[in-house]
């Protein structure tokens, strides 16, 4: 007899099943157990956070459950800057857990980051228990309070009967209309409360109710001016990013011929290989870009906002008379900085294809003769070769080594993050993006700090990708103990530190506008950066020779499951140009140092 049969094993069984005693009732979860319930829903993979007191409950709840990971980062500004970048790159919400009091204020610079970006982040907190609230409790904060000027909506939840109702609502407001941040304040004895568990499928907000599809008759007028234009120009941001739309911003410049630039924020929504793409425009932009900007007499701006880096002077932007169509998914945004003439609040890519379909159907065409003329006057600008540099054989050129990074890396599947000052803007211009969501930077608030973290998130979304941070050795710093986290969590980040000794950007603003008095500028005491990658179980190359800055990359490529740190000691006197200096036009721009 075989005793291995499957039909012996289940005979006993269900022999027995009549005399069982009927099971127990389960007991309704507690707050933290709904938490963890309404974030697998909600399909949340990663979780960057940090524990204290307050959330205790909750990182018992995470012990007990296996499809959520939980990445443990240094500091807390950290994990709300993994969970951005890793948004960024992905397109989904990224979700943040930290404690009350100081685990609160050490994420605000991270939320505030995500708040001027506009990215989709849940951020959880936790908070005293409801009795102590207002009582300055031990680690207690008004966490609505600090945050409210910085998140897109802000929940303090009293009653654990409304946590899963409220954590729908944070999501679904995280990630539709303008996205932004959502923080979920949790006070601890809400965390241990039970109750029913009943996630909704959906969620309505009576005041809450963001337009998509964009107004018909002001498309039709919209289509109608971008045919009768003489000297036309379409400017996209970051909303066309956000909102998925880079392919239909393809076809529409495809379609009518139109040049095209892109802000910081909106770097890779056209390709960089487009003939019809003028590079970035703005305060470090390129010339042709700003003088394109500056002297079309139709503009289309796509989710973008004519903030003060991007047009300089308001006035003198004004001095120009030009019709403009703006399109956004945020009503407060249009007409905010500039008037526009033909104002179309809607989701980018719903309003884009409406117009290539209407573009498609009209009877009229852009005049030929106008538009070659257009064309003639914009190659007449880019001869100027505004970000041609001199190469030397002595020093690193911070510009080389952004180049050498792109060609190394452009047919391989690469991120490339940053953080913020002169290495940004190199970065931004010299690298050649191709494809949407492959820039991740801080755009808004300028925010030091935010690159490793920000490869952190990546990488762990990414696994397979390349992903660089390139940043400076002053913005390296701030988040340097995540190498810590890169160690623990096997993500093999690459490093590449444009080292000049110098807080660069503080510095060219210091040589420019205030005599060249360079106060507390200059980096002093630097550490060994090569033994402090090694001390965090990492690689360190120091890179001193031009000679030598294409060999270290393509090791740092090479060691596909190391991170590495490269020192890169760059030209401590290389300037960002062209720039735009504070409170002048756009068109207004220096070139190099012989304009000064």
């Amino acid at each position: 007899m075989d005793l291995s049969s499957p039909e012996l094993k289940r005979a006993p069984v269900a022999a027995a099943a009549p005399h069982t005693a009927p099971e127990a009732p389960a007991a309704d979860p507690n707050g933290s157990e709904i938490l963890v319930r309404c974030l697998q829903a909600e399909n949340v993979q990663f979780l960057w956070g940090y524990p204290g007191g307050a959330v205790l409950y909750i990182y018992d709840a995470l012990y007990k459950q296996n499809t959520i990971q939980h990445v443990l980062v240094r500091h807390e500004q950290a994990a709300v800057h993994a969970a951005d970048g890793y948004a960024r790159a992905t397109g989904e919400v990224g979700v943040a857990l930290v404690t009350s009091g100081p685990g609160v204020t050490n994420a605000v610079t991270g939320i505030a980051t995500a708040y001027m970006d506009s990215i989709p982040m849940v951020i959880i907190t936790g908070q005293v228990p409801t009795p102590a609230i207002g009582l300055d409790a031990f680690q207690e904060c008004d966490t609505v309070g600090i945050t409210r000027p910085i998140v897109k909506h802000n929940f303090l939840v009293k009653d654990v009967k409304d946590l899963a109702l409220t954590l729908k609502k944070a999501f679904h407001i995280a990630r539709t209309g303008r996205p932004g941040p959502v923080v979920v304040d949790i006070p601890k004895d809400v965390s241990l409360k039970t109750a029913p568990f009943h996630y909704p499928e959906t969620v309505e907000l009576r005041s809450y109710n963001p337009v998509r599809k964009g107004h018909g008759g002001q498309i039709r007028k919209a289509v109608h001016l971008l045919l009768q234009a003489r000297r036309p120009y379409i400017y996209t941001g970051g909303g066309v990013i956000l909102g998925n739309a880079s392919q239909e911003l393809r076809q529409l410049a495809d379609l009518l011929g139109y040049p095209c630039t892109n802000t910081l924020m909106g770097l890779g929504a056209m390709p960089a290989s487009d003939p019809k793409f003028l590079g970035m425009l703005g305060m470090h932009g390129t010339y042709e870009a700003n003088m394109t900007m500056q002297n079309c007499d139709v503009l289309l701006a796509v989710g973008a906002r004519f903030d003060d880096r991007v047009i300089g002077n308001p006035a003198h932007f004004a001095s120009v008379a030009r019709k403009i169509i703006h399109v956004d998914i945020d009503p407060s945004s249009i007409s905010k900085r500039v008037k526009v003439d033909i104002p179309i609040v809607g989701d980018v890519k719903e309003v884009l294809l409406e117009l290539i379909a209407q573009i498609r159907e009209a009877q009229t065409r852009t005049d030929p003769a106008a538009l070659a003329a257009w064309w003639n006057q914009i190659n007449e600008w880019r001869k100027r070769d505004c970000l041609a540099y001199k190469p030397s054989l002595d020093v690193i050129k911070p510009q080389m080594v952004v180049e050498k990074l792109w060609q190394l890396t452009r047919d391989r599947d690469a991120y490339i993050t940053s953080d913020v000052g002169q290495h940004q803007m190199w970065a931004a211009q010299y690298y050649r993006f191709e494809e949407p969501r492959r820039w991740i930077n801080s755009g808004g608030l300028g925010t030091m700090g935010v690159g490793l973290p920000y490869a952190m998130g990546i990488k762990l979304a990414k696994p397979e990708a390349d992903v660089f941070c390139v940043t400076g050795e002053g913005s390296i710093q701030m988040c340097i103990q995540e190498l810590s986290t890169c160690k623990q969590y096997n993500t093999p980040v690459k490093i590449v530190s444009l080292n000049n000794r110098y807080l660069g950007m503080v510095r060219q603003w210091q040589q420019l506008d205030y005599g060249g008095r360079y106060s507390h500028s200059y980096m002093d005491a630097l550490p060994d950066f090569v033994k402090l990658a090694e001390a965090y179980g990492h690689v360190g190359l120091l890179v001193e020779k031009p000679g030598d800055v294409e060999g270290a990359l393509r090791e740092a490529i090479a060691l596909k499951d190391r991170t590495v740190f490269l020192d890169v000691r760059t030209d401590q006197s290389e300037n960002v140009w062209p720039m735009v200096k504070a409170g002048k036009g756009i068109s207004e721009m220096l070139l190099g140092s012989e304009d000064l």
